[in-house]
This record gives C-alpha cells, sequence and structure tokens, in this order.
C-alpha cells in the first residue's frame, strides 16, 4: 500500500526596520526588504506570506511598533494551520528585539506556536528545542548591551551639551544657526543667534497674551497673516487633524507652548534641570513669570475659556449694586413691538438692567481719560520686585511638587505623603499667586501703547478681548445700582466706577465731559499709591 505524502508548505514573515531616518527616505528599509526576498525564495525555499516594514522607528526606545505586533499576531495564527511551517524572518536579530522582555516574551510565544525565527546575515533557529531558544537569547543580549552602552554615551554626551548651555537637536524656532569650519570643511562648532522673522513672531505672541488677546484669536491671525508654523516645511510621521500638508498652519497648542518656552529667556532645560544657555534670550524674565502665571490661573478655572464676547459679563469688573452678584447678558425689552436689546443683568436675584451698547461707551469713555494722561506712564509703572519676587516663590513651588511626584514614582515617598505635600504646596501656590495679583499695581503689559495722548485714537482699534484686559489691568470696579426713574436714556447716575482701589468724586457717574472731570480724575491718578 502507497502512502500519501502531503507536502510541508514553508510560510516566511518577513520583518524589516530602521531606526533612525528623520528624512523619511527609506533606503535603508527598501535594501532589507530586497535582501529579504531574495534569500527567503533562493536559500530558505519558502513562500512570502507577507512583508511588515517600520521605518524611522527604535526598538529600544520603548516606543510603539504597530507593524511588529501585527507580524508576530499573523506568524502566530498561521502556526495554528496543519501542514505548515512558519519562519519568522528578518535581516539580524537587533531589527527585530532590542529589549530583553520583548525578546523573552517573543520567544516563548513563537515556542508555543512551534515556528521557527531565521536571519538573512546568518542563524535558523528552532523554537521547540531549548538548545536554539537559548542560542537566540544569547545572540540578542549582545545587541541589548550594545545599545544600552549607546545609550548612556548619548546620555552622558547629552548631559554636557546641557551644562555647557548648547543647544540639542535643530535649531528652535526664534533662532537660526551659524556653523564654524576647519580647514577640511568639518563642522567644529555652532552659536544659536536671533532670527529677525521669527524672533519677532515670538515677542509678538507674548505680547499680545500678557494684552488679553485669546490663543484662538493669535492663532487664527498668524495663519490669516500667513505666517509660517514652526513645523512648516518639516517631514513628519503624521500630521494633526486640520494640519496643512506642508505644516505651515498653527495652533493653539503650538502658540503656547512658543510662549511659555523657558528657551525664550535663555534657559536650557534637561530632564528638569535648568542651566544658562548659550543662545540670546527674546523676551525677559519679567514677561515670562507673567506669561507662567496667566495661564497657571487659567488651569485653575473650571472651564476653558473662550472668546469674549462682551466687555463686562462676568469677573469682578462689573457687579451688581445690591447683591454684589457678577453681571451676564441677555436680550431684554418689549417683546410684542419686536424691540429687545443686549442687557446687562444681575445674574443672581435680576437686580439691576442696564443696555449694554450705553454702558460699554461709558465705562470705555472713563478709560480713555484715565489713559491720555501725558504722565501716566510714570504714575503706573509702580515696584515690580514684590511682584516677581511672589511669582518666582510660586514657580519654585511648582519645582517642588514636579520632585515629590518624581519622588513617588521612584518608591521615596508613599502616596499619603504625595498627597500631603500636593495639598501644603498647592495652598503656598495659591496664596504666592494671590499676593503677585495684589502687589501688581498696572499691568502695563496690556496697557501696551494706550498710554498717553494717543489712547484716544487707538482705544477704538482694539479688540473686545483687549479692552477688557486693559479694564482689568487697571483694576476697574464697575457697580450698577438700581434706576427709580422710567423712560429712554442711559442712567449715568446710577452707575459707580472706581479704579486701582479708589472711587470717583460724588460726581464720578457724570459723563467723561464734565468741566472738572480731567481735572479730578488725574489728580486721583497721581494720588495713587
Amino acid at each position: 500500500m502507497v502512502v500519501a505524502v502531503t507536502a510541508l508548505r514553508i510560510l516566511v514573515f518577513l520583518y524589516a526596520r530602521i531606526s533612525e531616518d528623520p528624512l523619511d527616505q527609506r533606503r535603508g528599509v527598501g535594501r532589507q526588504v530586497k535582501d529579504l526576498r531574495h534569500w527567503a525564495t533562493e536559500e530558505i525555499g519558502g513562500e512570502i506570506v507577507g512583508e511588515w516594514v517600520e521605518n524611522d522607528r527604535s526598538a529600544h526606545s520603548g516606543e510603539a511598533r504597530p507593524e511588529y505586533d501585527n507580524m508576530m499576531a499573523a506568524a502566530l495564527a498561521a502556526a495554528q494551520q496543519p501542514g505548515v511551517r512558519v519562519i519568522v524572518g528578518a535581516y539580524h536579530p537587533s531589527r527585530l528585539w532590542r529589549q530583553r522582555v520583548e525578546r523573552a516574551q517573543a520567544i516563548e510565544d513563537l515556542r508555543q506556536a512551534k515556528a521557527f525565527v531565521a536571519f538573512e546575515s546568518g542563524g535558523y533557529f528552532n523554537m521547540t528545542k531549548a538548545s536554539d531558544r537559548s542560542q537566540l537569547a544569547n545572540l540578542g543580549e549582545s545587541d541589548t548591551a550594545e545599545s544600552e552602552v549607546k545609550s548612556e554615551r548619548v546620555a552622558r554626551a547629552a548631559l554636557e551639551r546641557a551644562e555647557e548651555g548648547i543647544a540639542n537637536g535643530a535649531v528652535a524656532y526664534g533662532w537660526r544657526r551659524r556653523y564654524s569650519h576647519d580647514d577640511a570643511g568639518r563642522v567644529i562648532d555652532f552659536e544659536d543667534h536671533k532670527h529677525p522673522e521669527q524672533a519677532a513672531i515670538v515677542r509678538e505672541i507674548v505680547t499680545r497674551l500678557l494684552s488679553g488677546d485669546t490663543l484662538f484669536a493669535i492663532t487664527r491671525d498668524l495663519n490669516e497673516r500667513g505666517v509660517p508654523s514652526p513645523g512648516a516645511g518639516q517631514k513628519r510621521k503624521r500630521r494633526a487633524l486640520g494640519q496643512a500638508a506642508d505644516g505651515s498652519l498653527w495652533s493653539d497648542t503650538s502658540v503656547k507652548k512658543i510662549a511659555l518656552r523657558r528657551a525664550n529667556v535663555a534657559v536650557r532645560t534637561h530632564q528638569g534641570v535648568e542651566y544658562p544657555a548659550k543662545w540670546p534670550a527674546l523676551i525677559s524674565d519679567e514677561q515670562h513669570l507673567r506669561l507662567v502665571a496667566l495661564f497657571a490661573g487659567r488651569g485653575e478655572q473650571l472651564t476653558r475659556p473662550g472668546q469674549r464676547m462682551h466687555l463686562l459679563s462676568w469677573g469682578e469688573v462689573c457687579t451688581c449694586g445690591p447683591c454684589g452678584g457678577p453681571i451676564s447678558v441677555s436680550l431684554r425689552g418689549n417683546a410684542k413691538r419686536g424691540v429687545r436689546r443686549p442687557t446687562y443683568v444681575c445674574s443672581m436675584k435680576g437686580c439691576v438692567g442696564r443696555n449694554e451698547e450705553a454702558l460699554d461707551r461709558h465705562v470705555e469713555a472713563i478709560a480713555v481719560e484715565v489713559l491720555s494722561d501725558p504722565e501716566a506712564a510714570d504714575i503706573f509703572k509702580g515696584d515690580q520686585s514684590g511682584v516677581l519676587a511672589a511669582l518666582e516663590r510660586a514657580e519654585a513651588l511648582r519645582i517642588r511638587q514636579a520632585e515629590a511626584a518624581d519622588d513617588f514614582a521612584d518608591g521615596l515617598i508613599t502616596r499619603e505623603q504625595l498627597r500631603r505635600i500636593t495639598r501644603r504646596l498647592s495652598g503656598e501656590i495659591e496664596e504666592a499667586q494671590a499676593e503677585a495679583r495684589r502687589l501688581q499695581p498696572i499691568d502695563l503689559s496690556a496697557l501696551d501703547g494706550l498710554i498717553g495722548p494717543q489712547a484716544r485714537e487707538r482705544w477704538p482699534e482694539l479688540t473686545l478681548q483687549r479692552k477688557r484686559r486693559a479694564l482689568e489691568a487697571l483694576k476697574f470696579r464697575v457697580r450698577i445700582h438700581p434706576s427709580s426713574r422710567r423712560g429712554p436714556g442711559f442712567d449715568h447716575t446710577t452707575i459707580d466706577v472706581g479704579w486701582h482701589g479708589r472711587e470717583l468724586p460724588e460726581w464720578r457717574a457724570c459723563a467723561p465731559t464734565h468741566p472738572d472731570y480731567r481735572e479730578e480724575m488725574l489728580s486721583g491718578v497721581r494720588a495713587t499709591p
């Protein structure tokens, strides 16, 4: 009797990988795939089931390798079929694995699947045999050791560059790089200098944020003007949703990152430690500290701040006279006659209500008078030393919070200790920020270009957000009291207006055209401590 013998199918699963290819040229993986195809068909004599390729992706850093995961899943599934021999093929063991844990898990999975591992550079391993598994593990250990030694060497060089204040990697947005060469044309050193156009954009972003503009407004304006973003022209593995193909568009996130970089004040950061940088600063330390405090305050809010639609609604600028509640805007008027206008109303009890347009016009006229004093710049300046000290204390406390989190991650403190530390430091941070707000005489960045006679011309050109920021900087306080009279017209006698902790005189609610207004107002300005 003749027994039929079923031919064994040899299924080869090819995997190629290159760790670094920042320009995405794919030449390295292309050569690997070409050699692997010839090797699998001519030397192994197998049937290529598929090719899984990952370019510019490390196997040592721990980043995700989706193509490797897909290849392993397909190979393990195919190994369950009868009459097949599954071979996982790669150019070299280091192309498959660099980490001990990942390699050990793969060897165990392939053992249970009764699969094989082979390499074009040499080596054929049967995962069902203990000796082959041991050889493969030992072979891979040398790859892991090589990666670890290289990683230590790179880390030491990175620390040395940080200590010397030298930039790491490509030149950052806002600067341009000038190289020094030896006689043979080799690069021996470099210096980063201010980039005229990019540095101006960084300063514009910072100034506008401190002046009250929102991230949304700044982002939209930069894109409408066609200003290239920091990532313009750079090749990326993937782009954010809505980003242009060339990466030229700004986003809220990129604007915020550019504004808050410690590099802007010539500080080099390495693993949480700061070093003086060799490149020139783009903004002042004071501006950076105030930006940090600004975004820290936004982070404490329960809702994300949006684009302001009304000048005096919510916040401390305008409140209800009878109950002290916040002011919101709603449509009020005679619905039957079709006359319903935006009106400032008490959001707590509905105690008061005023026509939005009329009240805005009244408050803005007073603000212009305050700002128009030719000597206002010297009057408003005040002493910033106390403010900066409070902001620096708040920043130091945040660093201590981060260090406590690191200590918990390293097992040096318990979870309960971390909670107590966080609770205490959070309270101290809030106190430091409150002290900074209390000591801040006038936020001059919010009044940029507005102080002096030009205030009358500049004010109408401001956005609603900048007007509100200017009122907050001047610490305007508007209180709306009930009106006893009925009928049309704006009753300015029921509006109390004060600023910088001072009330206006008895006729404070009169229109700014009052003959004594300017003299009395400016005397109040000069009396401000």
